[in-house]
């Protein structure tokens, strides 16, 4: 009796996690400037855990010095990107290496 209750439960959990999504159009679509909104969190979340284990002691110097490069390289690419899509296709020529070089370090 408690295998046949434990196999209804299971099927029942499995309906109700893997059942399709009627109503695929209520689905919100994601623009490319949410998801890079969403990237630059995740970099900025990346960039402090960095710092945080850099200072605990788990990274050593030239470790910590290239991670944090390309995490800020890759971050200022995405805030040119965002920049450029905020103020519209016809107004900016910034690209993410341009951006990179005029504005230095992102972060001190």
């Amino acid at each position: 009796m408690s295998t046949l209750a434990c196999a209804l439960l299971l099927l029942g959990l499995f309906a109700y996690v893997f059942w399709p999504e009627r109503r695929v159009a209520a689905q919100t679509q994601k623009t490319r400037l949410d998801f890079l909104r969403e990237r630059k969190e995740v970099l900025y979340d990346n960039l402090r855990d960095l710092n945080f284990e850099y200072r605990a002691g788990k990274y050593p110097e030239e470790d910590y010095q290239a991670q944090r490069t390309a995490l800020e390289n890759e971050a200022a690419g995405i805030l040119a990107e965002i920049e450029s899509l905020e103020q519209g296709p016809s107004t900016s020529t910034l690209g993410p290496a341009t951006a990179t070089k005029s504005t230095g370090r992102i972060f001190s």
